[in-house]
């Protein structure tokens, strides 16, 4: 696993926040996601508290499998929130390029099979 430099993380990730703040089908700061918000931040929640278990078995010297299965459980919860975030930006972004130009649904495509070669080399 490589640990990359937080500044560099967070730089790139305000960067790419800032580029799709406007989305061509919808108004600014309105995301496909805007409709489940509470239940992401619900579920990034109970993930961050797993993390939080999983770094307390390690201090605590808990059996490695044991930590292994935890590690899994919360790959697993992330993916399928990467999944359902990929859910709805298609349902909302993607449907509503495309309703309103090919152009911008052409690069709504492109951004979602990025996404979706992201998650599948993950």
């Amino acid at each position: 696993m490589v640990l990359l430099d937080s500044t560099r993380v967070r730089s790139a990730t305000l960067r790419t926040m800032n580029d799709h703040d406007v989305c061509s089908c919808h108004e600014p700061h309105v995301h496909g996601y805007n409709e489940n918000k509470s239940k992401y931040l619900a579920r990034l929640k109970r993930i961050e508290g797993q993390t939080r278990g999983i770094h307390r078995m390690i201090d605590e010297d808990q059996y490695c499998i044991d930590i292994l299965t935890q590690v899994s459980a919360v790959t697993s919860a992330l993916e399928n929130v990467a999944l359902a975030l990929l859910r709805d930006h298609i349902a909302h972004c993607v449907t509503g390029a495309a309703k309103a130009d090919g152009e911008a649904a052409e690069e709504k495509i492109a951004e979602a099979m990025k996404a979706i070669q992201k998650m599948v080399k993950s």
